[in-house]
């Protein structure tokens, strides 16, 4: 008997895995990425022969039961989620210390390599991206899954550009609590919604929340809430909004503003209630957008100089110090991108406080004299205190939560804090006009008691009225709708006597017409006066091209002649046919016939009526029949046996 091979053992300057063989059937290439819970390998599967992505858990929580089922658990989810956009799961197993998931291979980056290396991305490759993401979710939301752990880390985009999602590890059935009964949470701490880290139970808009946290990371390039530790991003989190996106990139459009605003407001309730639904709202937010704001290249975003390889821009080492400073800064920013597990603050103590249970104090020698100095202590303690309070927090006031509200319980809330305020108002569209669309400070930020709190309110979408374009050439009436804030709509064409082609006729809303900003106005564009093709079947070529010629229509003879009745010459098709409608420049193509096709006629004289029809319909003719009497033989035929006849001509035949 073999002797077992043991399980190779951890080594600093090695990964134990590597060249090893997995449950006798993956054979480990690669290390693809490390993560705060598991290990993904490049493997070979050798009984199929083809390369997988072999996730192993790390051996420090293969230990844990808790761990290893919520491994078990992201195989079944996604193994029931049969969707090109989710990253399928092909095997699961244990072997030895090591838990595995064999996963479908997909050869490209994360979406985190992407942002790491171009920053910010243009509108469109963010739209690219995102809407593939949300129908991987979409589909996982409506089979009651929640992924609870979407960041650019578990964005895969392959090298056909294919966008999937990964890693369900922390996937959870809808409405189930995030916490585990140690009131530990789960999760990356930048992509975690508010109410998760409240401890309220796991909805569809969680994963709405990190959706939108995301396509604010790829249009600036920054995480809306930044800090040096997890505990800094909680507090942002939980007592700031999200940010417009163009605040940081002004190119961003206000479609695109408020689509990150309805994904990542702090009240779930005010969220699309699942991917499907933000799904919907991304398609039309990029509908309402013209090339130009598609393609907007952001301030932020970063361009190789030299051969596109960024590496090469940059000539001047690092100082020794900024090299570690930056190496710093880097590996905290790794870490606060992992999945970890966060420990919730402990509940207060019971009423009482902890401690021993009261005793009866001793008298002690000078008692009297150390009361006195410890009161006034505490007098002076007490007086100094309330100076730090005073100078930290009591000459302050939080401003109150605002957003959502409309003006006037805005302002009656301020009032209520006695807190001044001040209104300015602007255009928004997703706010309905008369709500708070943000506070300066913030709501939950500290104010002092005589300062003045800026309300911005919406006034809904901007409204513009649309355009004068009739006369106008179609680029320049695309031109006038941009100026206004529109876009060209469908474009429809009709013949028209009197406007020239290629200039609008009409617009499908009325000019003046006040309508939303960026709305797509529909376009009707002139094909000029109507000709119609004349009949010129029969005349002589160059007759005929004459003729159309006249009318203002480009003419194109066929390169091959045609067998037709019309007399070899002449004109024997018109394509499109006489009579057809065309605009003046439109093309007419004619064949010209080189006569008949002439076939000898079968003498079919002699025989049954039957064979007779058999022999001509062979031959390539159509047969009528006349019969004299009640005989079957045939007598006469309507062109003699051995003439020619145009294919497709009838032949009579008398039978008797």
């Amino acid at each position: 008997m073999d002797t077992p091979r043991p399980y190779p053992q951890p080594h600093p300057q090695h990964d134990p895995l590597l060249g090893h063989t997995l449950d006798g059937r993956y054979r480990i290439d690669a290390r693809i990425a490390v993560g705060g819970m598991a290990t993904v390998y490049r493997a070979l599967d050798l009984r199929l022969d083809r390369v997988v992505a072999l996730k192993v858990m790390l051996p420090a929580l293969a230990a844990d039961p808790g761990s290893v089922e919520r491994f078990i658990r992201e195989a079944k989810a996604a193994a029931a989620l049969a969707h090109t956009n989710v990253v399928g799961v092909f095997d699961q197993g244990i072997d030895g210390p090591y838990v595995f998931l064999a996963m479908e291979y997909v050869a490209g980056c994360t979406l985190r390599d992407v942002l790491r290396g171009r920053g910010a991305l243009q509108p469109r490759a963010a739209l690219d991206i995102l809407e593939p993401v949300l129908a991987a979710l979409g589909a996982a939301h409506r089979a009651g899954l929640i992924h609870r752990d979407m960041k650019p880390e578990n964005v895969l985009i392959g090298d056909d550009g294919r966008v999937k999602v990964a890693d369900f590890g922390l996937v959870r059935a809808v409405d189930t609590h995030s916490t585990n009964a140690s009131g530990q949470i789960l999760g990356t701490v930048s992509y975690l919604a508010p109410e998760l880290i409240e401890q309220q139970p796991a909805t569809p808009r969680a994963d709405v929340y990190a959706c939108g946290v995301l396509l604010y990371e790829m249009l600036t390039g920054y995480k809306p809430h930044r800090g040096e530790n997890a505990a800094q991003i909680v507090h942002q989190a939980l007592h700031h909004d999200v940010g417009l996106p163009s605040e940081l990139a002004p190119g961003v459009a206000p479609e695109l503003d408020g689509l990150t605003l309805a994904a990542t407001a702090r009240d779930p309730r005010r969220r699309p209630a699942d991917a499907v639904e933000l799904l919907s709202k991304a398609r039309a937010a990029r509908a309402a957008l013209g090339d130009a704001q598609l393609d907007a290249l952001p301030p932020t975003a970063r361009r190789a100089e030299h051969s596109g390889s960024e590496d090469l821009t940059s000539v001047v080492p690092r100082p020794e110090a900024a090299a570690r400073a930056a190496s710093r800064a880097e590996a905290a920013e790794a870490q606060l991108n992992r999945t970890s597990v966060l420990q919730m603050a402990p509940p207060p103590p019971p009423a009482g406080g902890y401690g021993p249970p009261p005793g009866r104090a001793r008298r002690t020698p000078g008692a009297p004299r150390r009361g006195l100095l410890a009161l006034a202590g505490a007098l002076i303690v007490i007086v100094l205190g309330t100076g730090v309070w005073y100078i930290n927090s009591g000459q302050f006031t939080k401003v109150p939560a605002v957003l959502g509200k409309t003006q006037v319980q805005a302002e009656n809330a301020l009032e209520g804090e006695e807190l001044r305020f001040r209104v300015r108002e602007v255009f928004h569209p997703t706010v309905p006009r008369g709500e708070v669309v943000s506070s300066l400070p913030g709501q939950g930020d500290r104010i002092r008691d005589n300062g003045t709190v800026t309300l911005t309110v919406s006034k809904g979408p901007a409204r513009v009225p649309v355009p004068q374009l009739a006369g106008m050439a179609l680029e320049q009436a695309r031109q006038r709708l941009e100026q206004a804030g529109l876009r060209a709509g469908r474009v429809t064409e009709e013949f028209h006597d009197s406007v020239r082609a290629g200039a609008v006729v009409d617009t499908g809303i009325a000019p003046g017409r006040d309508v939303r900003n960026g709305t797509a106005v529909p376009l009707v564009v002139s094909r000029g006066r109507p000709v119609e093709v004349p009949d010129v079947v029969g005349r002589e070529e160059a007759e005929a091209v004459a003729e159309l010629r006249e009318e203002g229509l480009t003419v194109e003879v066929a390169p091959q002649r045609v067998f037709s009745e019309e007399d070899e010459g002449t004109v024997a098709t018109v394509d499109p046919a006489p009579g057809t409608r065309l605009a003046a420049g439109d093309t007419v193509t004619v064949a010209v016939s080189k006569g008949p096709d002439l076939v000898e006629v079968p003498d079919v004289e002699g025989m049954s009526a039957d064979e007779a029809e058999r022999t001509l319909r062979a031959a390539g003719f159509e047969v009528r029949r006349n019969r004299i009497f009640f005989g079957s033989e045939v007598f006469q035929q309507s062109v003699s046996g051995g003439d020619e006849a145009p294919r497709g001509s009838e032949i009579t035949i008398w039978v008797r």
